[in-house]
């Protein structure tokens, strides 16, 4: 078993432009739990209408890239206050009840039939990236230090989709830090303390239901453009699961606490699927079929994952008070 190819790919893959939009959606999702208190199960949303936002645009209209960028960051407000305004004066587990269903009905109405015009139905819409790839300023050929090495093509996806996750996190630290930063925490510890103050919660709470469903645009957008094709099956529940995962691995309330568990989680994820693929193809494990490496990597994650939770409930870089908090 080669240990040095493993660790070569699983740090490809920790730092590759994958993880990099993991980590754009969950700092969004870490502004709406870590630091407001929403319990937003329906982040994936946001990422599916940020992604056809780009895709539909381009590809269905024929406008340009960046308008397609502009048209995922409205379908992220438009669908924010679709989902805010009825639903944000609920309780926690009744809002993450609604959020999870808002995402899965509109996935569902994205691959209909009836919008197969528009958004391609179940298969889809498919090379509406090429103004980014065409200003791409690196040669073609390979990059990297030693065995870890990425193509032109994912450098340059790279440097975009890390340089969106550095502004998402300045604005981040900037507005936590500033007079509505503290009221956004003041309404995670208690909201009628808050309200009693004269601030009005709700507004606060459609303010930062907003703004992180715009970074999951973002994040979205960023998915279609990588892979240069977009279906609405690639935005399935599950996707949100992975986006709590690591915030919580990372550390809910720290602005680099979803960067951090993001770069963990996939590095883990490889690491597992590689050692494990490793060790069937050498007979070591011979009832181990192909089939089964994806369940069984997620299982040993989930694994680790209630380890950190029972011996370090915080995460990686969070902090205990954060988790202590009455979540309304």
């Amino acid at each position: 078993m080669d240990f040095l190819y493993i660790l070569a790919t699983a740090i490809e893959t920790a730092i590759g432009p994958i993880a990099a939009v993991y980590a754009l959606a969950a700092i969004g999702l870490n502004l709406h739990f870590g630091y407001t208190g929403l319990l937003n199960f329906g982040q994936v949303g946001f990422m599916l209408v940020g992604g056809y936002g780009v895709a539909v645009s381009v590809s269905t209209f024929g406008l340009p890239l960046w308008a397609g960028v502009l048209a995922s960051i409205g379908c992220a407000v438009l669908l924010a206050l679709l989902l805010g305004i009825p639903t944000l004066r609920l309780r926690a587990d009744y809002l993450s009840i609604c959020t999870i269903a808002v995402a899965e009905v509109a996935r569902l109405v994205y691959r209909a039939e009836f919008a197969r015009d528009v958004t391609g139905g179940v298969y889809g819409l498919q090379g509406f990236a090429s103004a980014f790839y065409d200003a791409n300023p690196f040669p073609r050929g390979d990059y990297g230090i030693g065995d870890i090495s990425f193509s032109a093509r994912d450098l340059w996806m790279m440097i975009a989709a890390w340089g969106l996750v550095l502004v998402a996190s300045v604005v981040m630290w900037l507005l936590i830090h500033s007079p509505w930063g503290r009221v956004i925490k003041g309404i995670r510890e208690d909201e009628e303390a808050v309200r009693s103050l004269g601030k009005n919660v709700f507004a606060y709470k459609m303010q930062s239901l907003v703004l992180g469903g715009v970074f999951g645009a973002l994040a979205g957008a960023l998915i279609a453009v990588n892979q240069q094709t977009i279906t609405p099956d690639q935005f399935m529940p599950q996707v949100t699961f992975y986006l709590w995962a690591m915030l919580l691995l990372g550390g809910a309330g720290r602005t680099l606490g979803p960067v951090l568990g993001a770069v963990v989680m996939w590095f883990l994820l490889t690491v597992f699927d590689e050692t494990l693929r490793s060790l069937a193809a050498t007979g070591v494990l011979p009832f181990l079929q192909g089939s089964d490496v994806g369940a069984l990597r997620h299982a040993m994650v989930g694994l680790a994952l209630l380890l950190l939770i029972v011996f370090r409930p915080q995460g990686i870089i969070g902090n205990r008070k954060e988790m202590l908090v009455n979540v309304k």
